[in-house]
């Protein structure tokens, strides 16, 4: 059993680069969907997001799995990860502000102790654990506000499918441990991200129609970043953190991300988030680190 990780300079640095990376990516995803639906804007995401990685898997001659089982494993990755997740917070973005759909963002890791717990052997619900996720629910509670589970409008509905994005989030993380860990984490990526795309096309076509890519030039800028630098490079950058970092101290990387985009928000589309989200982010914040202490290795 080794000791958690010690963060060195470097890995605090590219820790806190990968939380601004991610937290932009809730703006740009929000400039997207001024200009194309929710499904485009996700077709958009997986598929460059592929072609980036493969390029990347191809550039360092990696070997590309054949067995059926991996690319079973990849698909239902995909499903989880990427097509479940970004499909209903990309449909959640259009009805709430993108600072508050960062911070329900955050219960990822929360969802993800409860539902490693329930998995695996190693990954016992402590007590320090409990407090943890216990603050982290009553975080997301106050975020959405208590008025709002008695008043359910579309608003509602929006915040409850970004709740349900992190569950899906918090299960491929399960999935990813006992089905993939064998694999290169750039070829699980480039897999998981061909799985999603191949589910999405269809729907995609089906929903929106064929996608035009006579686009403004704002809404090709915000693909590129979502696509290309905050998911294809966002990966790359989060399984450098996670060698030298530890998957403990990756988790403080969703105390980076809200700040991030509630600042962008506010300056660039003038969102103003009620005092309730502040505040349920900050007993969020409090669970997570409760839970990042609580971690004895990585």
């Amino acid at each position: 059993m080794a000791d958690q990780k010690h963060l060195s300079p470097q890995a605090w640095a590219e820790l806190l680069l990968l939380g601004v990376i991610w937290g932009a990516s809730f703006l740009s995803i929000r400039i997207a969907l001024d200009t194309i639906p929710v499904m485009t804007s996700v077709l958009h995401r997986v598929f460059w997001a592929m072609l980036a990685l493969w390029l990347v898997v191809w550039m360092r001659k990696m070997t590309i799995p054949r067995s059926p089982r991996v690319w079973f494993a990849f698909l239902f990755m995909g499903l989880l990860n990427n097509a479940i997740p970004f499909s209903l917070m990309a449909w959640g973005q259009l009805y709430i502000e993108t600072g508050l759909t960062s911070i329900l963002n955050a219960a990822t890791a929360v969802f993800g102790v409860l539902i490693a717990a329930f998995f695996f052997r190693d990954e016992r619900l402590t007590r320090a654990r409990a407090v943890g996720v216990g603050l982290g629910f009553a975080g997301v509670t106050i975020a959405i506000g208590l008025q709002n589970f008695a008043n359910f409008n579309l608003q509602s509905i929006a915040q409850l499918a970004i709740i349900a994005g992190t569950i899906s989030y918090a299960l491929a993380g399960a999935w990813a441990r006992a089905m993939l860990s064998e694999l290169s984490p750039v070829v699980a990526a480039a897999g998981m991200l061909t799985g999603s795309t191949v589910m999405i096309l269809p729907i995609t076509l089906l929903v929106d129609g064929v996608p035009t890519l006579n686009l403004p030039l704002i809404t090709w800028a915000a693909i590129t970043y979502y696509a290309l630098i905050a998911t294809a490079g966002a990966y790359l950058l989060y399984y450098r953190v996670l060698a030298m970092a530890g998957a403990g101290n990756l988790m403080l990387v969703t105390l980076v991300i809200p700040p991030v985009a509630i600042i962008l928000g506010s300056l660039l589309r003038d969102e103003a988030l009620p005092p309730q989200a502040f505040l349920g982010f900050a007993v969020l914040a409090l669970g997570l680190v409760i839970l990042n202490r609580s971690r004895p290795r990585d």
